[in-house]
């Protein structure tokens, strides 16, 4: 169940346009292998009969790093999601209308050994802004996927990435396999 590793980025870039920005790659950063960058942000607010007259705004914002190797160590696996993080949190303004700020990891690999899968199981990070989480919070959100396998793991942050990387992979299957026509 195989799948080549460039076409499954452009699938999942092409997922990802539907709601994110995608930002290039900035030359410079060789030593991590970043395929690319993509950004969500999202306002909701009610306002009482004009638009001035604002009685709540929430704010959501997540910042998504792809990235693509024939294989992850740990250590480069930990590199890639400190990187993310280093890069997201400065971006972060939180404010009484801010829900959250969200970094997304995404590690897409030929194959990955049981350390690896370990690693970004384990992998952690959360912050609150203000009394109480009263001007939002950050989590990193870390994922790794084998595309020999068709299998993907995520930290406890990132559970519903699991459904989404397998609606990817049986959606690929069924190109595949033709639908009879």
């Amino acid at each position: 169940m195989s799948i080549e590793r460039g076409l499954f980025l452009e699938i999942l870039k092409d997922a990802y346009s539907a709601y994110y920005t995608i930002a290039p790659v900035e030359e410079g950063q060789e030593d991590l292998p970043l395929a690319f960058r993509a950004e969500y942000r999202s306002r909701d607010e009610k306002y009482f009969l004009v638009k001035s007259a604002t009685i709540w705004g929430n704010e959501k914002i997540e910042y998504t790093y792809v990235f693509s190797a024939p294989a992850f160590s740990a250590e480069l696996a930990d590199r890639c999601a400190e990187f993310a993080l280093g890069e997201m949190l400065p971006k972060v303004k939180p404010h009484k209308e801010h829900q959250y700020t969200n970094c997304k990891v995404i590690l897409v690999a030929d194959s990955l050994d049981e350390q690896t899968i370990r690693t970004v199981e384990k992998k952690r990070f959360s912050k609150s802004y203000g009394p109480l989480s009263t001007h939002g919070y950050s989590e990193l959100i870390v994922a790794a996927v084998d595309l020999e396998k068709g299998k993907t793991w995520t930290n406890r942050a990132g559970y519903d990435l699991v459904k989404f990387f397998g609606k990817l992979f049986a959606l690929r299957n069924e190109d595949t396999q033709g639908n009879g026509k």
